[in-house]
């Protein structure tokens, strides 16, 4: 499986933005996928997860009530939406995808990664 996140791009504070993570290969429907960043300087986070149907997500405390997960099993493609945007939230976004039967917050349970996608938020 490979993945390719899109979507990043520079946003004023309060602003929205909606990553995109496309997957290439078989199986897409039967992971559970996951969205980590890492800002400047620090180490990678875990933002949220999903699972195959769609029925059960985790978020972090940070992003929770901000972002919001999902996915389209047809389109082979894992959504993230973010709002109230803050200078916090200015990192690389990456997607990931676990062959794991529940979600997940651990990278290192993550069977594929893709390259990631530039999220800035300015003041």
């Amino acid at each position: 499986v490979q993945l390719q996140a899109s979507g990043g791009g520079s946003v004023q504070a309060g602003g929205s933005l909606r990553l995109s993570c496309v997957a290439s290969g078989r199986g897409f429907g039967h992971y559970v996928m996951n969205w980590f960043r890492r800002a400047p300087g620090k180490e990678r986070e875990f933002v949220a997860t999903i699972n195959p149907w769609s029925s059960d997500t985790h978020y972090s405390d940070s992003v929770k009530g901000r972002f919001t997960i999902s996915r389209d099993n047809a389109k082979n493609t894992v959504y993230l939406e973010m709002s109230s945007l803050t200078p916090e939230d200015t990192a690389v976004y990456t997607c990931a995808a676990s062959a794991r039967s529940g979600v997940t917050t651990r990278d290192g349970d993550m069977n594929y990664w893709g390259k990631g996608t530039l999220v800035t938020v300015s003041s």
